[in-house]
């Protein structure tokens, strides 16, 4: 069978990997329309295990990841000049580079055939593969070229991001909310390395029409968000790799699968990055479309069985995911709530975590707010 993988993000390249792992003969080629090295943003942030998940099915993957890591098991919330410690939610975080890196080179052990700076312009060119799989993120070819048959739908949020970078190290998963003439601003940043660190701006639509920024140049709008977040770093200056304003999709599919061609990661779902489980999804969809294939020797009946075991845990952690993201979306009105108010509507904006759950996970928070 000869299988084409549209996208060498962590889905795709993963995915070649696991077939080619499991059935060495298998043809299967990675196509990605820009060069092995580039990548946009910084750090990659991972939820509550990390990666975990991938130790019972994949001990060298994870052994290879896993000392790149950088990880906490407290987060923090500064709003109003006060630091709110919310203890035992965890993460870890590793850098979208050198995870991309180490995923390469994990799929190259295998001999899968990848193809950077080829952009396909029409699936036609695809016509001599048995199999497609769109890996090839929100704006994929595969999805929007049969977005009826997928029944695919997209929408975009309010809120404007945008993704920087800094020197500066944060020693957990940090929320800074800041009130400006402006209006509400609000920074997610978290270390990646040592000495590396993500930092992204994040600002309400009122916010970004007031300040100006659509008329501002990346170099203003970095000069303009070291200044609102000053105390946050320290003084010390933001980096910019393409850093944006951007706006978050919202990603949905009636259907993941059409004839020879199937969904993947971002090209199938999106999950707000405020949960920190974008990759882990993007990954755990790899593995289960791969058991699928080996499963099934027919490729519908496997497209059908990748979608019956994944589609009822996905939407469940999209449910929350969206969540999280209406809660950004109104985060200026919820910074006007006394700072423990506020942090307990942060920590429950999911809908997944109530007070019985939260006394067990963050007790000595649960204490404070009592």
């Amino acid at each position: 069978m000869r299988i084409a993988i549209l996208g060498a993000g962590p889905a795709g390249l993963y995915l070649g990997f696991l077939i080619k792992r499991r059935a060495p003969d298998a043809d299967v080629t990675i196509i990605e329309q820009n060069p092995a090295d580039a990548t946009f943003g910084f750090g990659v942030v991972f939820s509550d295990r990390a990666l975990e998940f991938l130790r019972e099915d994949d001990e060298e993957t994870y052994a290879a990841i896993a000392p790149h890591m950088e990880s906490w098991r407290d987060m923090t919330l500064n709003l109003k000049g006060e630091r709110i410690v919310i203890d035992g939610i965890g993460f870890a975080a590793v850098g979208r580079l050198k995870l991309l890196q180490l995923l390469q080179e994990r799929a190259a052990s295998v001999r899968v055939t990848a193809v950077y700076g080829c952009a396909v312009k029409s699936l036609d060119e695809l016509s001599d593969f048995d199999l497609v799989v769109g890996a090839d993120g929100v704006n994929s070819l595969v999805r929007s070229t049969h977005a009826q048959a997928f029944g695919a739908s997209a929408r975009q949020l309010s809120n404007r991001f945008a993704w920087f970078g800094t020197t500066k190290r944060f020693e957990t998963l940090t929320q800074t909310f800041v009130e400006t003439d402006h209006g509400s601003f609000n920074a997610h940043h978290y270390r990646y390395e040592p000495g590396r660190s993500t930092f992204i701006v994040e600002v309400d639509q009122a916010t970004f029409a007031r300040a100006g920024f659509a008329r501002m140049s990346e170099v203003d709008v970095k000069s303009l968000c070291e200044r609102v977040f000053a105390e946050a770093l320290c003084d010390e200056p933001l980096i910019s790799n393409n850093s944006i304003w951007r706006q978050f999709p919202i990603i949905h599919n009636e259907r993941w699968s059409h004839g020879k061609f199937v969904l993947i990661g971002d090209a199938l779902h999106t999950a707000h990055f405020s949960i920190g489980s974008g990759t882990r999804l993007a990954l755990e969809d790899a593995i289960a479309l791969d058991k699928a294939l080996a499963a099934h020797g027919d490729v519908c009946e496997a497209f059908a069985a990748y979608e019956a075991a994944r589609r009822p845990i996905l939407e469940k952690l999209v449910a929350g995911a969206n969540g999280s993201a209406q809660w950004y979306e109104n985060f200026a009105a919820h910074m006007k709530l006394p700072p423990d108010d506020f942090a307990m509507s942060y920590i429950t904006r999911s809908g997944r975590i109530d007070m019985d759950r939260l006394r067990q996970s963050s007790p000595r928070f649960a204490a404070r707010y009592r």
